[in-house]
């Protein structure tokens, strides 16, 4: 079975469609699928709800779908960095879900394993729990969690091989993995792509059973959300 599509347009053609339910990795805009994110603003798709652990920067990242108003709901759990999506929230013109970053994990994980639902202690007694089932164990009160198992998943891996084996680089792994095993149609963007087998096996971080599209992005931009640089004294 053929992975590799030649484009990030072609990779999406006939899989993304209005009101779907995606996932996408990266975390600020580490690791997020930069050429994915932009095909998808191209399909022009609409009324999209979004899984994400935040929704990029203005104009970049998932940032460029708010501003396209394409994005009508996001699960997410930090929002700071985008001054559009406080600006749409606060205007009544975009739903958010707001989810402890720990429980989105899980969410998404326990989608990728097969588990429909969990309990958590966390957000107990908050807004987080709210019109959800709660249920004692031990003496302790939990909250359970529905998990997500989104239409299609959006990923960013570092070097993939032709069976779909992912491997990630360093921070920018983050949530792609659980993002990646929950969709049920998982989409890759990748720097390098090589043959089976060149990959060593202890170095696979996701198995190709898990990836259904591959498509290579050699030089992406890797914006910095923030530079913060010190100045060392006699320099």
């Amino acid at each position: 079975m053929n992975k590799l599509f030649p484009s990030a347009t072609e990779a999406l053609k006939g899989v993304v469609s209005d009101g779907q339910l995606l996932a996408v990795g990266g975390f600020g805009l580490c690791g997020i699928p930069e050429a994915l994110i932009d095909a998808l603003r191209d399909t022009g798709a609409k009324n999209l709800t979004v899984i994400s652990n935040n929704a990029g920067v203005d104009g970049f990242g998932l940032g460029k779908l708010l501003e396209t108003r394409q994005i009508k709901k996001m699960i997410s759990s930090y929002v700071g960095e985008n001054k559009e999506f406080e600006r749409q929230y606060l205007a009544g013109e975009l739903e958010l879900e707001f989810t402890p970053q720990g429980t989105l994990a899980e969410k998404l994980r326990a989608g990728g394993a097969g588990i429909p639902a969990f309990f958590t202690k966390t957000g107990v007694g908050t807004v987080v729990a709210d019109g959800k089932e709660l249920r004692d164990f031990d003496g302790e009160t939990y909250v359970m969690e529905r998990s997500l198992v989104p239409d299609v998943a959006l990923v960013k891996a570092d070097v993939a091989d032709k069976a779909g084996n992912l491997r990630f680089r360093y921070t920018a792994r983050n949530f792609n993995p659980a993002v990646a095993m929950a969709g049920k149609l998982c989409i890759v963007e990748v720097e390098k792509i090589v043959e089976v087998g060149e990959i060593a096996p202890d170095d696979v971080h996701l198995p190709g059973i898990y990836v259904h599209r591959l498509v290579l992005n050699a030089q992406p931009e890797k914006r910095i959300e923030k530079r913060t640089i010190t100045e060392k004294a006699g320099v």
